[in-house]
């Protein structure tokens, strides 16, 4: 998307203060967010942006996965955790055993799952049957889909990835990906091999679409094939549309309400926007 954020950025921000040399007497207030590595390059805009606005507080935003953000919660080491998907049950369930609260679940942006392709790749669309078949294993050349006679190339995220899970849970039915998939530790890591291999395909967040090819995507055979978009995503038409959670342990502290209150604001989903997500609104 236009206007997007560069996947190059560092997975480890602390956001700078504006001004801080010039009041050394002046008490950092900080917060800590944790999880999503497809969150992650949006919670680093978002870090950026409301420390100019607030200067006595540091937001400090780490990626990992959303499974390694909510394990933080569960542990008391994160104040939010950032993820792709939501929390089941059991981790609810422990959260409330260990921690004593209940989790509290926020919706930030929303995102459309994209299916990247090298740019030399001919193929333009594929249906989510088609896709299952690729990431289990079934189908193993390019031709078998319109494509080139020539073996498709797998890549997917690691275990803690909620965009693993989703993939896992919405395109493949819970069935298990290729023991052939190549997995990668993070989405830019992916788009990155995917950019440098023909034959590649992956998926990841919609922001990270840079230097390959996003697939339109039917819901199944003769369906229109849906480019992912910010339309198609906010109105649901895009097939892999999700949205993107924040959570807290109880009711979020001063100052995590204050900054959750900035990113719902009209300002904070601008940011959603710039960083190519889409806003709720």
């Amino acid at each position: 998307m236009k206007g997007a954020w560069k996947w190059g950025a560092p997975l480890l921000l602390l956001a700078a203060l504006e001004g801080w040399g010039s009041h050394p007497a002046m008490a950092r207030q900080a917060l800590t967010i944790k999880g999503s590595d497809t969150m992650v390059i949006l919670g680093q805009r978002w870090a950026e942006q409301f420390a100019r606005k607030n200067p006595d507080i540091a937001v400090q935003v780490t990626g990992g996965g959303s499974g390694s953000g909510i394990a933080a919660l569960i542990n008391g080491t994160t104040d939010i955790a950032e993820a792709s998907r939501p929390m089941t049950a059991q981790e609810r369930a422990l959260a409330r055993q260990r921690r004593g609260k209940e989790v509290h679940e926020f919706v930030v942006a929303k995102d459309g799952v994209t299916v990247y392709v090298n740019e030399a790749n001919p193929v333009e669309a594929l249906t989510v049957d088609q896709l299952r078949g690729i990431f289990t294993g079934r189908i193993r050349r390019w031709s078998e889909v319109g494509g080139l006679d020539q073996p498709i190339i797998v890549y997917s995220r690691e275990h803690n990835s909620g965009t693993y899970v989703f993939f896992r849970e919405h395109v493949m039915q819970n069935e298990d990906y290729t023991p052939r998939a190549q997995t990668m530790p993070g989405t830019a890591a992916l788009v990155n091999a995917v950019a440098r291999t023909p034959n590649g395909i992956g998926f990841g967040g919609i922001a990270y679409a840079h230097g390959v090819r996003a697939l339109r995507i039917r819901a199944h055979e003769g369906a229109p094939a849906v480019a992912p978009s910010l339309e198609t995503v906010r109105n649901g038409t895009y097939p892999l549309s999700r949205p993107l959670y924040w959570y807290t342990l109880g009711e979020p502290g001063p100052l995590a309400r204050q900054l959750l209150d900035w990113v719902l604001s009209d300002e904070g989903q601008a940011v959603v926007a710039e960083v190519g997500y889409i806003p709720l609104r």
